[in-house]
């Protein structure tokens, strides 16, 4: 038996295996079916159908052909305009950039620009390069639940409104707002196949039930009421609204960097699917609200999980913090190529800080996960800077702010003042609150001098990450993608997603019981898909 591949080797009686040095390169033929063909040599593969026999033989198994723009549902691909099921997603204060967004567009995947945390000024020079450099491509914007700046979330969305962005990425929401129910709304009209279009689209990030719910059932009637009271969406959109979900999409967010409840994929993922089923037979809606998978994928095994479980889309994070796009230091990148898997923790959110909310950040090689919990335990403890035990509060400013309170307190007002007068009216007569603000000015800065690669603050640096990056780095050990300066966040995309296809493959064939050798099931890696694509004249 031989194949327009190789000659197979015999692999001895027993358990079917796989077991020739070009088996991998048969496998990876992704865009033509494969068979496992056994004889009297044993076990071998060979792709694109064309066996030929010189002995008896059998077709033990075949797989169809499974590139990676076969991954996660066809309709997520039409509805974003994009060619793979593959998003990365936003990190706030511009991490997430307009470089990275433009670069995933150009190669056919989604990015999510982190608006979240910047000046609405920022924010529109980010949209006049999408709206000049990727015109009539998939992006979208991230939209996060400010609870205590409200000014900037409603600045946000009416620059989006302004600028024609496509898609938001709602994330961090505790209930809805009239701003992002705006958004929604103001893309609806009469027409199409069902008779409502929805030209502005959500992706909501959620890990609990009981907030994909708001964003599965229609806009609530007391906020669309309102909006059209106040003249910010039309009759005819208030009367559509009941016929759509507020998200298109619902993104589950398991242990991710940032803003996280830590729950495992492969619990979480499953009872919201069963939630979305319930939801549309009891709705009716006459498309089907898609649900994504993100939090822990760094790795082509990863993302093929995830697809098997269902997922029409990923979404990554953490990987893509690292590479060059990302609106971040250059020392943070080394840092983050350095992680492993267990570096990292959760600390006080700086949005959410009264609350005590936390996300998940790097622990290795800095001091800011200890110190943002020390302030927070000040907050919580005293009623006000002024009831800071003095010892105390000389080792706070010599540590952790290295200057006096009362200058912190001068900068963050004048900061206000600018930015959101409202915090500096909610702060007056209440100390407890001015020390929040002031606590909060450690947490705020120690992500820009992450950011901006500040040297005589880099043990204070808060990196949101969370343990895909350090699965990540184990994977592209000893490849290219090890050096942060080779790391492009759509040939990061690619690698996965290609992998994942090669994964997907396996899994087929494994279920019809052929087994392979660890030196098969563990790749690819990243030289391997780009020893495939330099042969075939792609690029990386």
């Amino acid at each position: 038996m031989t194949s327009d591949q190789y000659r197979p080797r015999w692999t001895g009686p027993g358990e079917p295996a796989v077991d020739d040095a070009g088996v991998y390169e048969t496998l990876m033929r992704l865009d033509e079916p494969v068979h496992i063909v056994g004889g009297p040599y044993g076990l071998g593969a060979a792709a694109g159908g064309r066996v030929t026999a010189d002995g008896p033989h059998e077709i033990v198994a075949a797989v169809p052909p499974l590139g990676p723009e076969r991954l996660g549902s066809a309709a997520f691909l039409a509805a974003h305009g994009i060619r793979q099921a593959y998003m990365s997603g936003a990190m706030a204060n511009g991490i997430a950039s307009a470089d990275m967004v433009v670069a995933m567009a150009r190669a056919g995947f989604l990015g999510s620009y982190g608006a979240a945390g910047l000046l609405p000024e920022a924010v529109e020079k980010a949209l006049i390069r999408f709206r000049d450099e990727i015109p009539g491509l998939g992006y979208a914007c991230n939209l996060i639940h400010s609870p205590s700046e409200d000014r900037l979330e409603r600045s946000a969305v009416e620059l989006f409104l302004a600028y024609g962005v496509p898609c938001v990425e709602a994330s961090a929401f505790l209930k809805l707002t009239p701003h992002l129910v705006r958004y929604r709304l103001a893309g609806l009209r009469a027409g199409g196949p069902h008779g409502v279009i929805a030209a502005n689209r959500v992706i909501a990030k959620i890990s609990r039930t009981e907030t994909a719910e708001l964003f599965m059932r229609p806009a609530p009637e007391a906020i669309v009421r309102q909006l059209l009271a106040d003249g910010l969406i039309t009759e005819e959109q208030a009367r559509l609204a009941p016929r759509v979900p507020l998200a298109d999409d619902i993104t589950v967010e398991a242990d991710s960097g940032g803003h996280t409840d830590r729950r495992p994929l492969p619990a979480l993922l499953p009872v919201i699917m069963r939630q979305r089923d319930a939801i549309m037979q009891e709705t009716g809606y006459p498309e089907r609200i898609r649900i994504g998978a993100a939090g822990g994928i760094g790795t082509p095994d990863a993302a093929a999980a995830a697809f098997t479980m269902g997922a029409d889309y990923i979404v990554t994070g953490s990987v893509n913090q690292s590479c060059l796009e990302a609106g971040t230091s250059p020392q943070v990148k080394q840092m983050l190529a350095q992680a492993g898997i267990a570096d990292f923790e959760m600390a006080p959110a700086a949005d959410m800080f009264e609350m005590g909310v936390e996300l998940q950040v790097l622990r290795r090689g800095t001091f800011f996960p200890m110190r943002a919990k020390q302030l927070y335990e000040l907050y919580r403890t005293y009623d006000g800077i002024e009831e800071i035990p003095a010892e105390v509060r000389e080792r706070v400013e010599k540590q952790i702010f290295r200057r006096p309170l009362e200058s912190v307190w001068e900068e963050t007002a004048e900061y206000f003042r600018r930015r959101d007068p409202d915090q500096l009216v909610r702060a007056e007569g209440h100390p407890k609150r001015r020390a929040a603000l002031v606590f909060r000015w450690y947490l705020g800065m120690a992500s820009r001098w992450a950011k901006t690669g500040e040297a005589d603050r880099a043990v204070d640096y808060q990196i949101w990450c969370g343990p895909a990056m350090g699965s990540f780095n184990a994977w592209v050990r000893g490849t290219y993608l090890a050096a942060p300066e080779h790391r492009r966040v759509a040939d990061v995309a690619r690698q996965i997603m290609t992998g994942a296809a090669f994964h997907q493959r396996l899994a087929m064939l494994r279920a019809a019981g052929v087994a392979f050798p660890a030196g098969i099931t563990t790749r690819p890696s990243p030289e391997d898909t780009a020893s495939c694509d330099r042969a075939v004249g792609v690029g990386r």
